[in-house]
């Protein structure tokens, strides 16, 4: 480039990182059709086609409410301007500039597919037996105020709460790509919506020390899910360096040792079960997204190693114990992982466990156990209100029936109606 000139050469980089972050945006993205996938391998077939809904309208959902509202919560910033400054083409009122070549508008994209990963998450935990429009709500409320709320807090830099983690524990909470941000605050969310709605009709019998099993329907559309999930995860993490000056090969390394370690894990404690395992390389990639960019490989290959046996372990407990009727088991996945995340960064991300340091283990635990008790509080909070006023749950005739048929009017395998009619 020494032919060109500092403004040209300026264009041509703004131009580079609106890329790379349009194609970490488009990954995330499509970790939304792996969130569907997943659900509907694991619902029965009579609800499949309200998971498939559910995903895409929760997205449409949220990337709206997070335009006009969740995005000005966490960042300041609104897009009540005209297209010329929101592309960098001409200064705002304030004299303030926004970033050439629309980097600021896809930067947008990029935390907005973030956003909408909290109702996605929250879908797999309260299928079969929830409202469609109700829910529709919840993720407007999730999306516009309480995810963007505490987004602000840690990566946005609101109310010095990182001050006080700086000032306090020596460090900010560090959360590089949403372990406790994005997964914690979806998977606690989750519980405290699954606790107020409640098990699914004949999943516990009273007197009965076990929960009735309700297998996957689909063991390859669940298997699906979870390979577009984890292809997606590396635009997920990689990409939220948000320039291409800031990519660092260290995560997408950390990455990919997270997901096999909680692959193996995860085969080993659950026994060979295929749920377990595709579930087991989430485990492991939710866990490393907080540390992922200054762990050593081989603490994430540990990291994702705890998670995919955490998740085995706590999901059994949850379902068969505490009789927690967590469909998709996105608590112990998304929630307890997810904190885990949080506390693990804090422990191999420190320079004497050949991390990169500026993380103390004290802020990491105080940040990790602080967003999962918001999140738990808020979501009780928020379902118990839509359930106390308009009711969350359908009736038991719905249920029965099917999301499908009852919120739909139509099946997945409609043909398969015909020839029962015939």
């Amino acid at each position: 480039m020494g032919d060109l000139d500092p403004a040209t050469v300026s264009t041509v980089l703004t131009g580079a990182d609106v890329f790379f972050v349009l194609i970490g945006a488009i990954l995330v993205f499509a970790m939304h059709g792996g969130f569907a996938f997943l659900e509907v391998g694991t619902v029965r077939r009579k609800n499949q086609v309200n998971a498939l809904v559910k995903i895409l309208v929760d997205f449409s959902i949220s990337t709206i409410t997070y335009f006009f509202i969740g995005y000005m919560v966490a960042y300041g910033t609104t897009f009540f301007l005209s297209a010329a400054v929101l592309s960098g083409n001409a200064p705002g009122p304030d004299g303030v500039m926004f970033a050439g070549s629309g980097l600021d508008l896809v930067k947008f994209f990029f935390l907005a597919t973030f956003a909408a990963a909290i109702p996605a998450i929250i879908s797999g935990g309260i299928a079969e037996r929830a409202k469609f429009w109700p829910q529709a709500m919840a993720t407007a409320v999730i999306v516009g105020l309480i995810y963007p709320f505490f987004e602000g807090m840690i990566w946005g830099g609101n109310y010095g709460l990182q001050t006080f983690f700086e000032n306090t524990f020596g460090a900010a909470f560090h959360d590089f790509a949403g372990s406790v941000v994005v997964h914690g605050i979806g998977g606690w969310l989750a519980l405290g919506a699954v606790l107020v709605l409640g098990p699914r009709l004949g999943r516990y019998k009273p007197g009965q020390p076990t929960s009735q099993s309700i297998p996957p329907s689909n063991i390859p559309w669940l298997a699906m899910g979870s390979w577009m999930l984890c292809i997606g995860w590396f635009g997920f993490n990689v990409m939220t360096a948000g320039s291409l000056e800031g990519v660092s090969g260290l995560v997408a390394v950390n990455s990919l040792m997270a997901m096999v370690g909680g692959v193996v894990a995860a085969v080993v404690a659950g026994r060979n079960d295929p749920g377990f395992v595709h579930n087991g390389a989430l485990a492991g990639l939710v866990a490393v997204c907080a540390g992922s960019d200054v762990m050593h490989p081989i603490g994430s290959l540990i990291t994702g190693g705890v998670a995919g046996a955490l998740f085995v372990i706590t999901f059994q407990l949850a379902q068969n114990r505490w009789k927690i009727d967590d469909v998709l088991g996105v608590w112990p996945l998304h929630g307890l992982c997810g904190v885990w995340g949080g506390i693990a960064c804090g422990i191999f991300g420190l320079e004497a466990m050949g991390g990169l340091g500026g993380v103390t283990l004290s802020a990491q635990i105080a940040g990790s156990l602080m967003g999962a008790a918001y999140a738990l509080i808020m979501g009780y909070v928020l379902y118990g209100a839509l359930n106390a006023t308009i009711g969350i749950r359908l009736t038991p005739e719905e249920e029965e029936l099917g999301a499908d048929k009852a919120i739909h009017s139509i099946s997945a395998y409609p043909e398969e109606d015909l020839t029962a009619r015939a």
